[in-house]
């Protein structure tokens, strides 16, 4: 179990990398005016977003094993639930990633980089929260 642990939290530490980089690639792009840098940036973030997906993968899919061997069943574990519907929101926050890639790949993205150095905030408020869920188990 302590290496299915292990494993959990290096993907799950990689992935956020990517989570916390991506964003700010997407702050360079809504700044930036040279046709060269632009397109720079976007196989950037390209790669990065595969690579990221890749990671993601496998950091659920240790955290599911984890909960095979009774993680949050019995009283006590309301903070499991939590944690969980936090992680669906980061999975949300993935997909929104692609999203937003598309949109620049297509020449259609309309925010501001001031929009995206807030959006590039909500992977660090959910390791926050899923942080101290997980180590302090509040409830």
């Amino acid at each position: 179990m302590f290496w299915i642990k292990s494993l959990h939290l290096i993907f799950v530490i990689s992935w956020f990398a990517g989570l916390f980089y991506l964003p700010r690639i997407f702050v360079n792009l809504a700044m930036e005016t040279d046709a060269n840098a632009t397109t720079r940036l976007l196989m950037m973030a390209r790669k990065l977003y595969r690579f990221m997906t890749i990671l993601a993968v496998p950091a659920l899919l240790f955290g599911i094993w984890l909960l095979s061997f009774g993680f949050g069943q019995g009283p006590g574990n309301g903070w499991l639930h939590a944690k969980l519907a936090l992680v669906v929101l980061l999975v949300g926050y993935h997909h929104a990633c692609g999203r937003l890639l598309r949109k620049f790949e297509d020449g259609r993205n309309v925010r501001s980089h001031r929009w995206y150095r807030w959006f590039n905030e909500v992977p660090t408020v959910l390791m926050f929260a899923i942080v101290i869920l997980v180590v302090v188990k509040p409830f």
